[in-house]
Parts: structure tokens; sequence; C-alpha cells
């Protein structure tokens, strides 16, 4: 089965004078393998006429064009198309009853063309043009389990609420105070006992538009949960969160599966692996096609994901695996000094912060941990020269890039123009340590204003390491990236570092990310909101040990992959750790 793909945000046709028409060996034999759409005036590959000789996405300037083969049973299984040559997904993940049922994927490989299928928003047309109906749905999947589940979900019978990904996107259509919103959310009866859960007491009274991405995060959560349905779907409801918050709303799901199902889409692999009982992959290609795996155990699923080949579909979707190796202590950290700073002290008007003095090393990457609201985000904003503390003072000066938290995404700016001012796009160095590593050369001409989660999240990044400086200040980076993109992102920085010989400070939440990444350790601690004060810079075993303990969390290595794993609470190797105080790989 051959399918051919024109990506409709790079296709530039007035730059490129069409070059797939000319060059089509089907075209100079008269053949309409390309066409011209009279509306849109880019290209329409015909898909029965291709002969799949690959001319065209050689010849296309700007990689809009992909031809793709696929096995011929794959037909069978198409489920969505949005248009001619266009996005095709092929199967969909059935979400178990009593069951948290996860799914894992690259961005732009389909996750949420199936959110929507499954929630009923959008009704699939397994590959016909004209549109799908319900009835033809419920018809496709006569005999199989999806059968009972479209039936009752198109008769009403079925209830899907579903949270959304970007949760920040929230204020801009929800207004008023958090306590009404929920309120008018609770269909249960147990809106309190989901405050006290969700630690909103401090959140409940204030407005949607005043309160934080985590706040957020946890009111959107709490919001969905309230609501009486039937399968509860959860896209990315990590994000914003930290590590304690994480394992928390992961219990919380947990216990809602109990009664009901439960899908989750998310990147996080240890909130997946702590929370899901299934796990379905998808594999493809970025903004052409996905396809969905068959069901797997949690465990088996992820191993099988990060080693990129799957023995009982025998396919192979990754050229290499992605391994988690056991680094010894870095030598960054015996070497030069870069900056030292004394005790810090930043007060606002109902928050202070006390920061342990310390020593910063030249080619390190630092890791910072530590719960929301105590003081992460100002550590980095006094080091990038945005706050000025009451108290501390830095001995040398130093050039910092600091990517903030928060991206704005309003500029009508092409990403091309954004990039150019910061750095030589080039140049070898940025060509293959940024550009190449983030997929930037088919972001360039668009505007940034178009920019999806974690294109936005790429393009801040290379922002970032684009200029030159000695400490490169990032909080949050992993926000909206797919696993690939989060363990590349990872190598790129630690990469940087050393060949530029800078220093990288990283401030996030997935402990797999800022395990990967980090040579030490700066742990906060605090009242959140009220208060915050950091401990002493540590080496990774020491100051891991510490983060872990304040949560009471510990965590083992999987030993086929050697990515770390969160224990269930109380279970066997948990109880062993925490009788040796060992919570990190003990």
């Amino acid at each position: 089965m051959r399918l051919a793909i024109i990506d409709r945000d790079n296709c530039q046709p007035r730059k490129c004078a069409l070059e797939c028409i000319k060059f089509c060996p089907g075209v100079r034999m008269g053949d309409e393998t390309v066409v011209i759409d009279k509306k849109s005036g880019k290209p329409a590959i015909s898909e029965e006429l291709c002969t799949g000789c690959g001319i065209c996405t050689k010849k296309c300037p700007f990689d809009a064009i992909f031809i793709v083969n696929l096995p011929e049973e794959l037909k069978s299984d198409m489920i969505h198309t949005f248009g001619e040559n266009a996005f095709r997904l092929f199967r969909l993940p059935y979400p178990q009853e009593k069951s948290v049922t996860g799914i894992i994927g690259q961005n732009g490989i389909g996750k949420t063309t199936i959110v929507k299928i499954l929630s009923g928003d959008l009704i699939p047309n397994f590959g016909e043009l004209g549109g799908g109906s319900k009835e033809q749905v419920i018809e496709y999947f006569s005999g199989v389990q999806f059968h009972d589940y479209f039936t009752q979900l198109y008769d009403g019978n079925m209830k899907a609420i579903h949270k959304p990904q970007y949760v920040d996107h929230l204020p801009k259509v929800v207004k008023g105070e958090v306590r009404s919103l929920l309120e008018k959310a609770d269909e249960k009866g147990n809106l309190e006992e989901i405050i006290k859960d969700l630690e909103l007491e401090h959140t409940i009274d204030r407005s949607i538009d005043e309160i934080s991405g985590g706040e957020l995060q946890r009111v959107a959560i709490a919001a969905t949960i309230l609501r009486d349905g039937d399968i509860y779907i959860l896209d990315e409801p990590s994000s914003y969160l930290d590590v304690r918050q994480r394992l928390k709303v992961a219990g919380i799901i947990r216990d809602l599966a109990r009664e009901k199902r439960v899908l989750v889409v998310e990147h996080d692999l240890i909130v997946l692996d702590y929370l899901a009982d299934y796990i379905n992959m998808m594999y493809g290609r970025v903004r052409s096609y996905g396809i969905v795996s068959h069901p797997s155990t949690v465990r088996q699923g992820i191993n099988v994901y990060l080693g990129g080949y799957m023995r009982d579909e025998n396919v192979k979707f990754r050229a290499e695996a992605m391994k988690f190796e056991v680094r010894p202590p870095s030598v960054a950290w015996e070497g030069e000094t870069l900056l030292k700073f004394t005790d810090i002290h930043k007060s606002y008007e109902h928050f202070d912060l006390e920061v342990k003095g310390g020593e910063i090393r030249k080619g390190e990457v630092l890791g910072i941990l530590g719960p929301n609201a105590t003081g992460k985000t100002t550590f980095v904003k006094v080091l990038a020269g945005e706050e000025v503390p009451e108290k501390g003072e830095m001995d040398k000066d130093v050039l910092v890039s600091y990517k903030p938290q928060y991206i704005k995404s309003s500029s009508d700016r092409t990403v091309f123009e954004l990039l150019s001012k910061v750095t030589d796009l080039s140049s070898g160095f940025y060509t293959s340590e940024i550009s190449k590593p983030f997929e930037l050369d088919e972001l360039l001409g668009r505007q940034i204003a178009e920019l999806s989660g974690g294109e936005l999240q790429k393009v801040a990044i290379a922002e970032c390491l684009g200029r030159d400086a000695d400490i490169y200040l990032l909080d949050e980076p992993s926000a909206y990236l797919d696993v690939e993109q989060r363990l590349s992102t990872a190598k790129t920085i630690r990469r940087i570092m050393e060949k530029r010989k800078a220093t990288g400070i990283i401030v996030d939440h997935d402990i797999l990310f800022i395990d990967y990444i980090s040579d030490r350790l700066m742990v906060f601690e605090g009242e959140p909101g009220v208060k915050g004060a950091s401990r002493s810079i540590r080496g990774m075993r020491e100051g891991m040990n510490a983060f872990l303990k304040d949560v009471n969390v510990t965590f083992r290595r999987d030993p086929e992959s050697g990515r770390p794993r969160a224990n269930k609470p109380n279970s066997q190797k948990d109880k062993a750790q925490k009788s040796k105080g060992e919570y990190y790989y003990g």
C-alpha cells in the first residue's frame, strides 16, 4: 500500500515553481499523477498512479512530500484520514474496563486524533474522503469489542470525559473563580474531597486567570474527575506538575480506574509506568501516518518502545535503541569554577526564598529539583539578572542565556527571523549541533504563533542554546516534548556544554530527564507559595536520595533498559529500600 503525503504547512508552490510536477515521470507520460488543487494552488498526488519512484521527494526544496510504502494488510486497518495526501491513522487502542490504558508515541503521530475519536468528537471516515457516519463506524466494528463501545457512545449510553492537553489555554475560554467552576463540574458530590486530594485549598477562591500552570493542571484534572462519566481520557496530566504532584495524580487516576475505563496520553515514562495497566505504542512518520500497536503490559511496552523493535509484529521503527546508562560522576564538577555565589535571600509580599551559597563549574550540567512554588524559577531569574535579591552576591560576571518556563507564542515573526537574530544559521556548529537534533529546517518558514506546544518548546530551546553564553538557564525544557524529543534534547544540551565548556542549569520535573542529563543536583524544599529554601549543591546520588526521601518515593533501575522506575508504595522493594535509607536505585 502506497501513501503520498504532502505537508501543507511546508509546501510553498510559488517559491519552487512546482518541481514535483516538472520532474514526475508519470506527468511526463501524460498521466495526472500530480495535479494542482484549484482552491489552494498546491499539488495533489494520485496514489493510484504514483509508482513510488521518489523523484518528487528529492526535488521538493522544502521537504514537504513523503512517499511511504506500507504493508498491504494495513489497508483494512485505516481508521481515519484528514484528506487527500494528508495524515492517516491506522488502528485504535481499546480502553479496557476498570483499567488504565496508556498511549505512548511521538508528537504528531495521531494521539490527539485517537482522543477525539474515542470521545465522540470526531467520527472516523476509514479513508473515505467524503467523511464517515456513525452507522458506518458501528458496521465497520461489527463482531469486535469496539462495536459495543461505539454503539453505547453514539446512543448516549456512554459518557466520555476529556481533559485537554494544553491547560494553559483554559483562561482564554473559561472565566471566573476556581470554586464556582468546579462546583458546576461536580456531578458526584465529592468536591471537598477532591480539593484536598489535589491540594487546591489555596487555589480554590482565586480567579482562573491568576493561577500558575501547575494549579491550572490540577484544576483541569479536578474538573475532569468530578464529572460522572464512563470513560475518562486524560491528555498529558503531568505537565507543569512537580514530581510529588505527578505521583499523587497518578494514584488518583488509578483509584478512578477501579470502577471506570481510563485512557491516558503521557510522555513522562515514570508516570506512565506508575499508573498504567496496559500500553499501546504508536509508530509511523510524524505528520504523515500513525500506527497503533497491539496492547502489552506497561513494563514490556515501554521497554519495547525504547528498544524500537516489536518482535510480535516484526516491525523496527527506530534505528537505535534508547539506553539509560549509569554514568560515573562527571569530571566537570572537579574542574574550574565558573561562578561563586553567597547565600541569597529574596522576598516578595507573600513569599520568602533562601538559597545556600555554592560554586558552579565549567562544563557541568546542574539539575534543579523541588516542589512547585518553592523558588526554583526565582533563583534562575536571579542568575539571569531578571530579579535582584535583597541579600547575596556573585563574584564573577558571566554571560547568561535564559529560556523561561512560560514561552510567549503571540509573535508574528517566523522561526527563521527569530533564530537568525541570535545565531548564524549557516554555521556548521549550528547545523550539526542545534538544527539537526531539533529538526528545525522544516519549521523555519512557519510563524511563531502557528507552532504547536512541542514545536514552540524546541524553537525556544534552540534560541537559548544558539546564543554565545557562559551559562545556559533552561526552565522546564521537557514540557510538551515527547519521549524521543526529551532524550534528544538532553543529549544535545550535554554535548553543547562539553563542546563550549559552558554550564547548563536545568529546572525540570521529569525525573528521567534530570537523571539522564545532570552531573550534580540542587534540591529546593519548603512550603509552596509561602517560603522556599535550597540545599547545598550535591552529587547526583546524594542529591537525588535526599529529594526522593522528601517526596517519600523510591526508585529502581529496569534491568533491561536501565531506565528509572518508581516502586509502588509499600511494595516489597519500596519497603526494603526505605529500611536501608536508599531511595535512589537502592
